[in-house]
């Protein structure tokens, strides 16, 4: 796509701490998007290996980046709260420091979003990638708002880094620094009650899973905050499981204490290969 007048800006809003093994890969498909309009705000949340240094070197060459960093180590949540203060853009776009976008993905959101006013939030499907970004297969995620809300209590309606946001709602409403981790599936169902969810059924991201990602590392403490954000949706946020949620989120509380991590996260990812479940 074309910069013409009428493109709105983007702010693409992306936290960093010690990734200097895959920053550089993830900042160049960004600043090789096809939708040129668009702010790169990456903050750094004080990272102690090269990762700054690197940054600093990006930035010099693309003044479409702003460059933050953090004195001490806050956390991605409240790092990306300080990310969202800097945005000016009418949409906002999610990337992480270890994934990487393909190049059509900016023009392909924003048509989407301004064709389709009454969606908030939205995302697409990724691409399951080893640590060389080799793809191993493609996580599918529900395209309309209905099927979307059916089966967002079972997991997380989209894939955070591939998605874009009305800035204007995502600037109000923010991400709860009191969740360190599953931050955005909270935030998911606060702007669920404001406007519709939508995904393309197309990869516009490559999802790169390694050792020290959040989903290898910290996946007991993911589960549990997925179940309390759940029940803070019904509880506080009026949304409803169906006997089928409740069945499944009983099985899934077991599972945090009777299944080891790693088989938790290959049946998981296994399930996940699959459209519905």
């Amino acid at each position: 796509m074309k910069k013409t007048n009428n493109s709105p800006l983007v702010s693409v809003i992306m936290p960093v701490y010690n990734a200097e093994k895959y920053v550089r890969e993830a900042i160049e498909s960004i600043l090789s998007q096809t939708y040129k309009k668009f702010e790169f705000i990456i903050i750094d949340d004080a990272s102690t290996d090269s990762t700054l240094n690197i940054l600093k070197s990006i930035r010099a060459k693309d003044k479409r980046i702003i460059l933050m960093r953090n004195i001490k180590n806050l956390g991605v949540t409240k790092s990306l709260n300080k990310a969202l203060k800097e945005a000016h853009g009418k949409y906002i776009i999610r990337m992480d420091a270890d994934d990487w976008s393909y190049p059509e993905r900016f023009a392909l959101q924003v048509e989407f979003m301004k064709n389709h006013a009454d969606v908030v939030v939205s995302g697409s499907y990724v691409e399951v990638c080893d640590s060389k970004l080799k793809p191993k297969y493609i996580r599918k995620y529900h395209h309309e708002d209905a099927n979307i809300r059916r089966h967002i209590f079972r997991y997380s309606p989209f894939a955070h880094p591939a998605t874009i946001w009305v800035g204007e709602i995502l600037k109000r409403e923010q991400y709860d620094e009191r969740i360190r981790i599953c931050q955005d599936y909270e935030l998911y169902f606060r702007v669920g009650k404001i406007g519709k969810f939508m995904n393309l059924p197309k990869s516009l991201l490559k999802l790169r899973m390694h050792d020290t990602s959040i989903t290898s590392t910290m996946s007991d403490f993911q589960l549990k905050n997925t179940v309390l954000i759940r029940l803070s949706a019904v509880l506080l946020l009026g949304y409803s499981m169906t006997r089928v949620d409740k069945f499944y989120n009983f099985i899934q509380e077991i599972f945090i204490s009777l299944i080891p991590v790693k088989f938790r996260l290959y049946l998981f990812n296994l399930l996940r290969r699959f459209d519905f479940y």
